[in-house]
């Protein structure tokens, strides 16, 4: 697949559809609209532009916590507390 930018938003849309892999639409700048999914250990960021696309991934697992020490240092950006938890920093 091809895609080109924004015209081909909805084609890209229902390949994931077909697929069944759930997405976000969203507008962080007023030049794009971003498509989110997630997949097992990636999560995937496709921005439509009028005449081209950007994506990123991130690389990551799907643990399920409930240390509230961790939720907060990720809340307050505290690597250094982070780490010390245990949480593997990129």
């Amino acid at each position: 697949m091809k895609l080109n930018g924004i015209a081909d938003l909805f084609i890209f849309l229902e390949a994931l559809r077909q697929r069944k892999i759930h997405f976000f639409i969203e507008q962080y700048r007023p030049d794009s609209v971003t498509v989110t999914f997630t997949i097992i250990q990636y999560r995937v960021e496709v921005d439509f532009f009028a005449d081209h696309i950007e994506y990123s991934y991130f690389v990551g697992n799907e643990d399920v916590l409930s240390s509230e020490d961790i939720l907060q240092a990720f809340i307050n950006h505290d690597y250094n507390a982070l780490e010390r938890l245990g949480v593997r920093m990129a």
